[in-house]
């Protein structure tokens, strides 16, 4: 467990360095979008990983990687866009405090990882990054049904759950990456 720690730690460094440099350039124009903007926005870097994995083809250049960052990064998005409703004629969020939110769903996310990986016994490390694509794709189609069912669940964890898994999914497939390298 202690070299999972070490290795979700650095990608999370990593993810987190990317988010406060977009921040920098952008500021915090991501708080426009809807959650469900971000799930699509998830969908769209899931299914081009998968079709990049289907026909070993990438057009555009942008690595499975940087895909992968960037959905760890959507999915803590829209855990904040959840918690923190946005009006946009109040909404002044600085870099700090968006900053500050990301650590603490980073920080949540970590401790469900740890949670579940003691469970499952770290049984994603026998899994390839295909299947937590696919599974990533199956969390969205969940999350979709969910919001159109205006949040309302049965028997489910609901979306903030999905997105959290599916940030832990995206790591993972990045420390595999960078196994595999």
């Amino acid at each position: 467990m202690e070299k999972t720690t070490q290795q979700y730690t650095k990608v999370m460094n990593v993810c987190r360095e990317i988010f406060t440099k977009k921040t920098f350039d952008y500021g915090t124009s991501w708080r426009i979008l809807r959650q469900s903007s971000l799930t699509d926005q998830i969908f769209i870097k899931a299914n081009r990983i998968r079709t990049i994995q289907d026909t070993g083809e990438n057009k555009v250049g942008e690595s499975i990687e940087d895909a992968f960052s960037a959905m760890v990064n959507y999915c803590v998005m829209a855990i904040i866009q959840g918690r923190y409703k946005f009006n946009l004629h109040d909404d002044d969020l600085t870099a700090e405090l968006a900053t500050e939110w990301y650590d603490l769903v980073r920080k949540e996310a970590f401790n469900l990882m740890e949670s579940k990986n003691h469970d499952y016994g770290e049984a994603w490390r026998d899994m390839r990054v295909s299947s937590l694509t696919d599974l990533i794709l199956a969390k969205i189609l969940r999350i979709k049904n969910i919001e159109d069912n205006k949040g309302v669940t049965v028997a489910s964890e609901g979306a903030e759950g999905n997105y959290f898994d599916m940030l832990n999914y995206s790591v993972f497939a990045l420390i595999h990456l960078s196994e595999e390298g």
